[in-house]
């Protein structure tokens, strides 16, 4: 399976067109926008309409610029395409999708605690499936995706630990600018800071 996934479009119609024509050009059977959809609610309107276009479904959760009044907005303008991986875990074959959006920073805020307890409510939905990815939008704590600068970790402790216990094949993030298009591994979790201009993954 082929997926297209980025973050942090925050309302640049200009780069989704780009993203769609990648996701087409690529034959990307499912593409996963992880967060900061926005600026703060703002640069929604027709932003998912370039992927609808080329025939594409779209995995969204919202970031730390996001609202899950966003989310829902969407899901209703977009309803033949969208799948709310926020609030709802799914399976494409034999892969199974399962997160958490939001951050431990912003208007929208999540504590640790209540970050991991989503992400494992999510995970029960797809424990079965053969290969599982894990989509937050903040990066798991201590790793080469959560710095800011040399020495600031900006992570999430919650994201660490869920990977830690659940051991997805991999983690697509975003949220942190510096390290866009970057990838990590913690234990046997490929992580990778999706960016705005996207990167392709086979699973």
């Amino acid at each position: 399976m082929k997926i297209l996934a980025a973050s942090d479009i925050h309302g640049d119609i200009k780069a989704v067109e780009k993203l769609a024509r990648k996701a087409k050009k690529e034959d990307a059977e499912l593409v996963i926008l992880a967060g900061d959809l926005s600026i703060f609610g703002n640069g929604l309107e027709g932003l998912l309409k370039p992927f609808s276009d080329v025939n594409k479904k779209v995995a969204i959760i919202p970031g730390n610029h996001d609202s899950e009044a966003d989310i829902f907005m969407l899901k209703k303008r977009y309803p033949d395409i969208l799948y709310d991986l926020h609030n709802y875990a799914f399976k494409v074959g034999d892969v199974g999708f399962f997160g958490c959006g939001l951050a431990n920073i912003g208007p929208n805020e999540l504590s640790e605690a209540q970050i991991k307890k989503r992400i494992e409510s999510s995970f029960k939905y797809v424990k079965d499936a053969k290969k599982r990815i894990m989509v937050v939008h903040v990066p798991p704590y201590k790793t080469k995706l959560d710095k800011i600068g040399k020495n600031i970790s900006a992570g999430s402790t919650a994201v660490r630990e869920s990977i830690e216990k659940f051991s997805p094949e991999k983690c697509i993030c975003g949220h942190i600018h510096e390290t866009f298009g970057l990838e990590d591994k913690l234990n046997n979790t490929s992580i990778i800071n999706a960016g705005p201009d996207g990167k392709v993954i086979e699973i």
